[in-house]
């Protein structure tokens, strides 16, 4: 997937296996395992349904929101996904042969066709709708057959834009069933549902901070090198293909000191392959030029990327969770928006300039912005401009967090609400 950034949801709407309830157990649940009939000890059952659109962005948002509704409150969660071998990347311990599987305590449905009609469904507390990609008619019909109506989400994209405060818990009720669809919206400013931050995260990244052997080890096991001099600048790069990287790696390459590039395996690959003189830049590899080393690193699972995000100096991170992870990262971080027809996401990309450049001066927020701009395609990328503020940038990453901490958290907050409304 990639996360678009508040972009128009998409149509898909395969329809749902049978299934019920998940269990907490952690243990992988064979698919003809018979579930429980109800939920214990009043716990909220809440089912996820999740089309993969583009890249892992629509998973990567799910997987997370289903873990942290489960561990921090409790929740018996089951996902509804309708392509499993995009998930398993993010969840290597998936197994495609499955349709119906259970991974930290949260039961993952295969979401296809089911092989024939009529099948029994079980309808959660809560239901939750990502991304608009529709819940199944014929779960949507369970849910008006229920005793009690379930509160029924449609879990919006990530936007910064004023408008969404608006429409934020906007209520739309069914044209044939008694049944109301809330939107929640993400968001970077009041009025929102904030964005997806783990209970742990901070005394996670704190630790991996302050520990050098944890963060040697980590360079050993994921690089295979040491950790780089203090003098060199770590950037990570994960992006979608963009023309704006050839200039960025003759700039690199001709930096007055070394900077040290950490491309996690994917869609910029070939760029560094053409640049380098390869026939593919996989994970593993190694490559110099100049002042610019550069190393290619196997896909990893989300609790991986957090820790790429800490080692880096710098991140360049694109769609939705990366950008939302490199804002917790407390990292200054370039931000690959996906594109859109007749660049309808330039406004979008100026929206969350807007939030997070309004703490710095104005010659530092003016850079931000070209080189944003530039990595998105308007104007050339200059690399010695952003390095001109990077004091200021790191600093403003920080201050950045104690603001967006403020919203509270996105399972927290959708957590409450889905509560209020169970009442």
């Amino acid at each position: 997937m990639s996360a678009a950034f508040a972009a128009s949801s998409a149509s898909a709407s395969p329809a749902a296996t049978a299934a019920a309830a998940p269990p907490a157990s952690a243990e992988a649940a064979d698919a003809n395992a018979p579930a429980p009939s109800g939920t214990s000890h009043a716990a909220i059952a809440a089912d996820l349904f999740c089309a993969v659109i583009d890249n892992y962005g629509d998973i990567g948002v799910c997987w997370r929101l289903a873990r942290q509704l489960a561990s921090e409150h409790g929740w018996q969660v089951r996902i509804f996904v309708d392509d499993l071998h995009a998930f398993q990347k993010l969840c290597p311990s998936l197994a495609l042969d499955r349709s119906r599987q259970a991974v930290s305590g949260i039961i993952i449905e295969h979401w296809r066709e089911p092989s024939r009609a009529g099948a029994t469904l079980e309808v959660a507390d809560v239901v939750i709708e990502a991304f608009g990609c529709e819940v199944p008619h014929v779960y949507v019909a369970a849910m008006a057959r229920r005793e009690r109506e379930p509160v029924w989400l449609n879990l919006e994209y990530l936007s910064a834009e004023d408008w969404v405060a608006d429409f934020h818990l906007r209520r739309s009720p069914h044209p044939r069933y008694a049944l109301t669809k809330t939107f929640f919206f993400p968001g970077l400013g009041p009025g929102t549902g904030g964005v997806i931050k783990e209970r742990h995260l901070d005394a996670a990244r704190a630790a991996f901070e302050t520990s050098s052997p944890t963060r040697d080890a980590w360079w050993q096991k994921t690089v295979g090198t040491p950790a780089p001099h203090a003098d060199a600048t770590v950037v990570s790069l994960f992006a979608y293909e963009n023309p704006a990287v050839d200039s960025l790696l003759v700039q690199w390459r001709d930096a007055p000191t070394p900077v040290v590039l950490l491309v996690p395996e994917g869609r910029i690959s070939g760029a560094l392959a053409r640049f380098f003189g390869l026939s593919a830049f996989e994970a593993g590899r190694h490559a110099e030029r100049g002042n610019l080393r550069a190393h290619a690193l196997a896909f990893t699972d989300q609790p991986g990327y957090d820790a790429l995000l800490w080692a880096s100096d710098i991140n360049f991170v694109r769609g939705e969770d990366s950008f939302v992870r490199a804002q917790w990262a407390a990292r200054p971080f370039v931000w690959h928006i996906y594109p859109q027809a007749d660049d309808a996401h330039l406004p979008k990309l100026d929206a969350a300039l807007e939030h997070y450049g309004r703490g710095l001066a104005a010659a530092a927020r003016a850079a931000l912005g070209r080189f944003w701009h530039a990595w998105n395609g308007v104007g050339p990328p200059d690399w010695a401009d952003f390095q001109r503020h990077r004091e200021v940038f790191q600093q403003r990453a920080v201050d950045w967090t104690r603001e967006l901490a403020t919203l509270g958290d996105l399972a927290g907050n959708l957590a409450d609400f889905a509560k209020s409304q169970l009442k």
